[in-house]
């Protein structure tokens, strides 16, 4: 909680708290994906691979690009956290905080994940979302939140004092340890802020502080995404199940989760390109 102001408001308190709030980026400029293609694409698709994500674990998957993919709950309520990476250069990975910032605190069908700097390119476009009617609650909660960071060993020890070793980012690391091949300091290094698929989230009104609900994702629910580049990915059934109540800990009913890769089969695609990295010189004023 935050200590009561200490200082006393000016005489010009109200119209310094008057000023009009300006977007921080407009995106009336922004590169729009052809959601038409995406939506005739998506007419003919042949199922070519699929991985189970079992409860409070992680497994990585490969995403053609030009492909779509599936995540989708099996069975019961479940929230899942979901890192990107450029499959031929894990240092291009998912920028949440970009993505956030070019399209708000909770994303949707024609929603793009965007990459970290210096590449700035959609990795993925959302083309489906069986849960685009939630909408907005009284609370202030959305679903398919870019705002947490994934629960963490760290930040549960400082919470806690204790040491847990199923959170998300532990799961992710280890998923990508063993598919990489990597050690897991060299591991770490690369797991990133998440899209937290199903995730229910917002800010309380009072203390604006972050909170989670009960998720409204129900069996058969699922998110599509369509790959923009080649995608390496990892999925984590969170160990907070439908985060109703806590996080990192054995306390919540946890479910699997599963991801579904396809492939369009027909012309749809064939003007279609992948996205390149961003253009600009890299020379930040020097040269």
């Amino acid at each position: 909680m935050k200590y009561p102001p200490q200082n006393k408001a000016p005489k010009d308190a109200k119209a310094r708290k008057d000023a009009q709030p300006v977007i921080c980026y407009p995106i009336d400029t922004l590169p729009r994906p052809d959601m038409g293609t995406y939506t005739k694409a998506r007419e003919n698709l042949i199922l070519i691979d699929q991985v189970q994500i079992p409860p409070r674990d992680a497994r990585c998957f490969k995403v053609p690009a030009g492909h779509f993919f599936r995540i989708s709950c099996p069975d019961g309520p479940q929230v899942g956290d979901l890192n990107l990476w450029n499959a031929n250069n894990i240092s291009e990975r998912f920028f949440s905080g970009k993505t956030r910032a070019l399209h708000g605190t909770h994303v949707s069908t024609g929603d793009q994940l965007w990459s970290n700097l210096p590449y700035m390119r959609p990795m993925a476009t959302i083309t489906h979302d069986t849960l685009d009617w939630y909408g907005w609650d009284d609370f202030g909660g959305s679903v398919h939140d870019v705002i947490g960071t994934r629960c963490d060993p760290y930040t549960n020890n400082v919470l806690g004092g204790n040491d847990y070793h199923y959170c998300c980012h532990s799961n992710l690391t280890r998923a990508l340890a063993s598919t990489q091949k990597l050690d897991l300091p060299k591991t770490e290094t690369f797991v990133h802020d998440v899209l937290n698929v199903f995730m229910c989230t917002g800010f309380t009104h009072d203390t604006h502080q972050y909170f989670m609900k009960a998720s409204p994702v129900r069996q058969g629910d699922y998110i599509e995404f369509f790959a923009e580049i080649d995608l390496l990915g990892a999925l984590s059934a969170c160990p907070g199940g439908d985060c109703g109540s806590s996080h990192s800990s054995e306390d919540a009913a946890c479910f699997p989760l599963n991801i579904e890769i396809y492939k369009s089969v027909g012309q749809s695609l064939v003007n279609w390109n992948s996205p390149a990295p961003s253009s600009y010189s890299g020379s930040h004023g020097m040269g």
